[in-house]
Formats: C-alpha cells, structure tokens, sequence
C-alpha cells in the first residue's frame, strides 16, 4: 500500500502532493514499483494534528481519487474517519476505507457498511492531537490491541459489515511510546488469532528515528527491517512510503517464508 498524503502537514511528505497532477504523478511511480493499493489521505494524523473540515478534506481527496480510478486504474484506499467523506469516494470508485478511528466517529458504521468496501480498523487511544501524550497502558499493549479490536469488530458485525470485509491494523505510533510498539510488533503474531487481514504502517515514523537516531529522510533501512519483521508475524498489508525497496524486501522476506512452509 503505498502512502500519497494530499495534505500539506503530514510528518513525512506534507506539502508534496496537493497539486492534483503532482499527485497522480507519484501514484504513477508507486505503482510502477509494485504497489497494489494507493491510500489516500486528506487530513493528517500526525502527532498534534488537528482536524479538518470535512468540505476542505473532501476538496483535498475527491479529485485524486477520480483521477486515479479513472486514469490509472489504481485500487484506491482512502485513509478518512469521516462518513460524509466515507460515501463520496464510494461513489467516486474508492475500493477500500482505512480508518484510524476504527469507525468511532458518528455515522461512520453506517457509511462503511453501506459502502460494501473492504475496511481497515486501526487501534488508537486518544486522537492524534493528544494521543503521544504519555500513552499509557494498564494491560500490556498487545492485549490492550486485542481487546479494542476485538470490540470493534463485534460493533462493526452488529452494523452489518461482515467480517470479511474487514482488516485490522495495530496502531503503531498511534499512542503509544517507543517501548510499546517495539513490544507490540514483537508480539504481533498473536494478532493472527483474530482470524482477520493484518496491516502493519511503520514507514518512517518517530518509532524508528527514535531507536535509530534518524531523521524521517534517513530512516528507509530501518524501515524496511520492520517491515520484513511484521510480515514474519503476519502482517499481510504494508503502509509504506518507499514501494520499490520495501516491495524487495516483502519479497525476500516472503521467499523465505514459503520455503520453510514447503520443507
């Protein structure tokens, strides 16, 4: 899943992409690499990032979806919380939700059970403008994971959505420190027993900068290492920024696997 941020304040790419044409250019290359899925994201969510308003986020994401759909035939994912957005990009051609809210937001259950779109829900506390606020868990983070996505799956069946529509992502840098989500990828094989996709987003993020000493433009090689590490424990969707090394590193990652199934 490669990441185009049609915003001018996300921590890695702001500002790079708001020119529609701009835009399309860097999915053409994305997907050139290997991408299968584009996501797309009209509003930050950053640590500290505040919320837009849904018109502005609907301006930013409504004409690259369309282009996309329609010039390159890209499978588009749109990273939105909000249900007024949720139902354009349906009908824009959008062929996936992915909600770091994890559909929390009113009406949002509704609009992506309606959608008949596949769905990615996201572990969070709090919201990005506070969520690195001394995250605190009192349950180790994995099974503070398990259990909140355990409940949102069970809300989103009693919505309508069935269960094999949906994805789940454990929430890395999503309030939470460094200690935890080195933890929480650790231990992110135990998420398999919920029987659901797993999506890993670590692509750049303050979790590697951190460990490294890295600033965001220097942190590929730690990213690529994490990312082989979440498809060992099951990750089978990756969030990433850098498609054609991290398709490389999938792929060997893969290799390996499979032959161990083989043998």
């Amino acid at each position: 899943m490669g990441v185009l941020n049609v915003t001018p304040d996300s921590f890695s790419d702001g500002g790079r992409h708001t020119v529609t044409d701009d835009a399309l250019r860097h999915a053409e290359r994305m997907l050139a690499e290997g991408a299968a899925i584009i996501d797309v994201g009209g509003e930050s969510t950053r640590p500290g990032a505040v919320s837009v308003p849904i018109q502005q986020e609907l301006d930013r994401v409504a004409p690259v979806v369309e282009r996309l759909v329609h010039e390159l035939d890209a499978l588009v994912s749109v990273d939105t919380s909000a249900p007024e957005v949720m139902r354009e990009v349906t009908a824009l051609g959008a062929g996936m939700i992915n909600d770091v809210r994890a559909l929390r937001r009113e009406g949002a259950l509704q609009a992506a059970a309606c959608s008949g779109l596949p769905i990615c829900l996201m572990h969070m506390v709090g919201e990005p403008g506070d969520m690195q606020q001394a995250p605190h868990y009192d349950e180790s983070v994995e099974d503070a994971v398990m259990a909140f996505l355990k409940e949102r799956v069970a809300a989103c069946e009693a919505a309508g959505l069935r269960r094999e529509r949906l994805i789940l992502d454990p929430g890395f840098g999503f309030g939470k420190t460094v200690e935890h989500n080195l933890r929480l990828l650790n231990r992110m094989d135990r998420l398999q027993s919920l029987g659901l996709p797993l999506l890993a987003g670590m692509s750049r993020k303050s979790m590697i900068g951190k460990v490294l000493e890295r600033p965001v433009e220097e942190r590929l090689a730690g990213g690529l290492a994490v990312a082989a590490m979440a498809v060992e424990r099951g990750a089978r969707i990756l969030r990433v920024h850098d498609v054609g090394p991290s398709v490389d590193a999938v792929n060997m990652a893969w290799a390996v696997l499979q032959e161990g199934l083989e043998t």
